[in-house]
């Protein structure tokens, strides 16, 4: 099902998308050396019910992963790069972090994943894979036109992750938002312009390119959601959600 909102339901949106942005800064800040991600869960536990708002995850169980994911934010570290779900880990300086969060307020959903080094960054430490994911989300929000195609996005996602040298994944990608956080259209990142769904003013789509440094081959967690970098090499993640208007794309998890 592919939703078109109503200029009321994108007001929703922009409050939820305003609650999700200021939920990952404050996330992101208190992520130091020595933090531990089940403190990381509860954190954003208590921040989404402050806000208002209720949790995407929880109770989410999607057929590829196994029972529901319990927990309310994706921790990801280092070779973990999607759904990475939160564990008895203490962080480490160096550590390459992603932190995945969605929401419902006002009964609508907002989603977005930010990528970053712990402590002190090392040389090899995945800083152009962070860079390049934002390039990549940049590139597909700036394609992101009413009366485009979905597949100008892709297009665009997939020439910077190219560019910058790595090979791209299609398996997951970005998606269709509003009431549910999964939803038509899928958003590959990468593919052919002028292809797929045409974009219409009052959709709204999370867009989120990921990258492994040198693999395209994800394995999964005795867990049965955590998904990693088959060859244990880093990864990055960055995801927005964004309204579809008249005049192009509103970024709606901009943080306050």
């Amino acid at each position: 099902m592919i939703e078109v909102l109503s200029a009321g339901e994108v007001g929703r949106a922009r409050v939820a998308g305003a609650l999700v942005g200021a939920i990952l800064a404050e996330l992101r800040a208190r992520c130091v050396v020595g933090t531990n991600l089940l403190d990381v869960d509860a954190w954003a536990r208590s921040m989404i019910l402050a806000g208002g708002g209720s949790s995407c995850y929880v109770d989410y169980a999607p057929s590829f992963g196994v029972g529901a994911f319990g927990s309310y934010i994706c921790t990801s570290v280092n070779d973990a790069v999607l759904h990475g779900r939160p564990r008895d880990y203490v962080l480490r300086d160096g550590d390459l972090l992603s932190l995945d969060l969605a929401l419902v307020k006002g009964g609508v959903a907002a989603d977005a994943a930010v990528s970053f080094l712990v402590g002190e960054a090392r040389p090899d430490g995945g800083l152009a894979l962070v860079d390049v994911t934002e390039r990549a989300l940049a590139a597909g929000i700036a394609a992101a036109l009413p009366g485009g195609r979905v597949g100008d996005i892709s297009s665009a996602i997939g020439r910077v992750l190219r560019g910058g040298g790595y090979s791209v994944s299609t398996e997951f990608g970005g998606h269709g938002i509003g009431s549910t956080m999964h939803q038509d259209p899928h958003v590959p990142n990468d593919g052919r312009a002028g292809r797929g769904v045409r974009l219409r003013p009052g959709m709204m789509l999370a867009l989120e390119p990921w990258v492994m440094a040198d693999t395209t081959r994800l394995v999964v967690d005795d867990d049965g959601w955590t998904l990693r970098s088959a060859t244990g090499c880093l990864t990055a993640h960055s995801e927005h959600t964004v309204a579809i208007t008249e005049d192009g794309a509103e970024i709606l998890t901009l943080p306050g």
